[in-house]
């Protein structure tokens, strides 16, 4: 599908070099880029989600997790992708 958009004039050019230096059409770049801005935010929406999930107190008076050890947890996966 063809679609218009509106871009700043830095941002355009350096699409056009990236796009020229990776030997693809500029088009195939902006849906590439598009592609994975989306993917990045369905990964953001799905921790949000996680962490309402585990986030809940009661959650864990059931299962013997503790705050302490889930914290832990958090704090080294951190920056992990998914």
């Amino acid at each position: 599908m063809k679609t218009a958009v509106s871009l700043p004039d830095r941002l355009y050019e350096d699409a056009e070099k990236t796009a020229k230096s990776l030997g693809i059409p500029r088009s195939q770049l902006f849906a590439k880029a598009l592609e994975e801005f989306i993917s990045h935010h369905r990964q953001t929406d799905i921790t949000e989600r996680l962490n309402e999930v585990y986030g809940k107190s009661d959650l864990y008076e059931d299962s013997g997790i503790s705050i302490a050890g889930l914290e832990a947890i958090r704090e080294l996966t951190k920056n992990d992708t998914w």
